[in-house]
């Protein structure tokens, strides 16, 4: 019973695993979608406080809020005044009311695999939108609602050299803001600058700030199993320290524990699966970092800037950043300390970062991520042989012994505890360990779940192609052809085993629906986490086979 027990308890903690993430996910209600790709919203969208600087106030703004999805959000036309601005990575639409990022198509990030339709990260749907919101705060500036003026409407980067994209406001006594969008090439950093001049006789204290403002995404569609995480992102300094920590927030803790904190740097944004819209300050500036609901409806991560007072007759340069793009963790933590960690391998970071380098290596050589999970598999199996050989020897030792464990079974059938007392003598005198066979699976499960974590959370596996029918290893396989070699191969595994040898009736027809089960069960998950498990299971009958004709020279092997 001992030699399925943990087998069983193995398999059902897989699945109880994923069940428990299909549950997380399915927490989260569709919003409905909107027909049209870029329909402004019309709505009260918050303003940080005037003198929310962290300089001027701690106190938290407070907000009535209002997520009800029946509350009305009146529609209006798109703007024909739009600024659209394409770079090598990105197209940007600018709206000059405001002087907001309303859309960002990531040019290499195709909706589907088979599609030539740009991601839109950044959009505006009726009830369903994602936008970038920035302004000044002070007597008289301009927030993210007034109207800039641009000399031009079509911005296109050329060659390769950076583009600078300027808006400008005056209030017409004086006082004039020029905000500068400025796209780097291959990059997803947008700068942003304000150069503030101060024509008149009194000083203007002034501060910037950012908002991410988004509603729910829409869930429906999604891979079974796979959790996508929706919501607020920060990086938050510890109270009392200089340390940082990743934090993270889905819609209903933002609407339970608003978050209103003072620190100095880091950043803010949203979320949504592969892809992170942030805000970012100078790392020195002391900012006011806020998530809370909105006004009107969806929630907000805010990072409002500390006040800078620009002198009778001068002029002062405020600045921050934008990071509007994939999650691509070599290229992000070059952008801002502990951005990197939004891709968010929970628990398991640890295995999967590394896991993750040693892919990205592989991958530069081969240039295809479904051998490079061939080849990582390889090299786990070669690193686990010597738990596998114990593993294959402590079977060989149950199949010569089973007709002596059957015997003690019924000698002592109906005494459970005399029984196990003479089993336990028997492993004693033999030497043998009849758990040392589960030590390989226990060591391979967090493998299994650090992977499956990379293969969810990396973009750069998002649409990943291998070979043939095969293209996108972040997705189930659709013609179910892996999950159907997985319990082919698992069946074989099993029959070169032995184990039925040492199993009653009930324990062998448990085992042999096993394969079965688990193939069906893993049609629902992406190939390419079945990739890996198939290979780990033909490696694993190729060690078997092996390891079976040296133990048979000590005479353990099948007589």
């Amino acid at each position: 019973m001992e030699s399925i027990r943990f087998p069983l308890i193995a398999a059902l903690a897989v699945i109880g695993f994923f069940m428990y993430q299909a549950w997380k996910a399915d927490q989260v209600p569709p919003e409905p979608r909107s027909p049209s790709p870029i329909e402004q919203i019309a709505g009260d969208d918050d303003v940080p406080d005037l003198d929310a600087s962290p300089t001027a106030s701690s106190d938290a703004p407070q907000a009535e809020s209002s997520t009800d999805e029946s509350a009305p959000v009146e529609q209006v036309a798109p703007s024909t005044e739009t600024i659209v601005v394409t770079t090598d990575v990105m197209r940007a639409f600018i709206d000059p009311q405001g002087g907001n990022l309303i859309r960002v198509e990531l040019l290499d990030y195709p909706v589907e695999a088979d599609s030539e339709e740009p991601l839109a990260l950044l959009h505006q749907h009726n009830r369903r939108f994602f936008v970038v919101q920035t302004g000044l705060l002070g007597e008289g500036a301009p927030t993210h609602k007034v109207a800039y003026r641009s000399e031009r409407r079509r911005y296109a980067m050329q060659d390769g050299q950076a583009l600078d994209v300027p808006l400008t406001w005056t209030d017409g006594a004086g006082r004039q803001v020029t905000k500068i969008y400025r796209f780097e090439p291959g990059r997803y950093v947008i700068g942003l600058d304000y150069a503030v001049s101060n024509a008149t006789e009194a000083p203007w204290a002034v501060s910037a700030y950012g908002q991410v403002w988004r509603t729910q995404a829409d869930t429906e569609g999604g891979t079974p199993f796979v959790r996508q995480f929706d919501g607020a992102t920060w990086y938050e300094q510890k109270p009392g320290e200089t340390k940082y920590r990743f934090r993270k927030a889905d819609f209903e803790k933002i609407e339970e524990e608003p978050l209103d904190v003072t620190q100095t740097g880091g950043w803010a944004g949203m979320m949504e699966h592969y892809f992170i819209a942030a805000v970012i300050p100078p790392a020195e500036q002391t900012v006011r970092l806020v998530t809370k609901p909105s006004s009107s409806t969806g929630y907000l991560a805010q990072l409002i800037g500390e006040k800078t007072e620009v002198a009778a007759g001068g002029s002062e340069t405020l600045t921050q950043r934008l990071y509007i793009g994939p999650k691509l963790q070599k290229r992000m933590q070059d952008v801002a300390p502990g951005l990197q960690l939004s891709v968010d391998y929970g628990l398991l970071t640890p295995l999967s970062e590394p896991l993750f380098w040693i892919m990205d290596k592989v991958h530069s050589v081969v240039l295809n991520w479904g051998l490079t999970i061939i080849l990582v598999t390889l090299a786990i199996k070669l690193a686990f042989f010597k738990l596998s050989e114990a593993q294959y020897r402590s079977m060989a030792k149950m199949r010569k012994f089973a007709p002596r464990i059957q015997s003690i079974k019924d000698r002592y059938g109906d005494d459970r505890q005399k029984m196990q007392q003479a089993m336990m003598d028997l492993y004693k005198k033999e030497g043998f360990n009849p758990f040392a066979g589960c030590w390989p699976m226990l060591v391979q499960f967090p493998v299994f779940i650090a992977l499956y974590w990379v293969l969810l959370e990396s973009v750069e596996l998002r649409q990943a192609p291998f070979f043939l029918w095969i293209q996108d290893l972040s997705a189930p396989d659709p013609y179910f052809v892996l999950p159907v070699l997985f319990g082919i191969s698992m069946y074989f595994q099993q029959k070169l085993s032995g184990q039925a040898m040492t199993m009653d009736p009930m324990q062998q027809k448990i085992m042999s629906a096993m394969p079965i089960g688990l193939a069906a069960f893993f049609t629902f998950f992406p190939s390419g986490l079945v990739l890996y498990w198939f290979v780990s299971n033909l490696v694993g009958i190729a060690q078997q086979w092996y390891i079976y004709r040296k133990l048979e020279t000590e005479g353990l092997g099948r007589k």
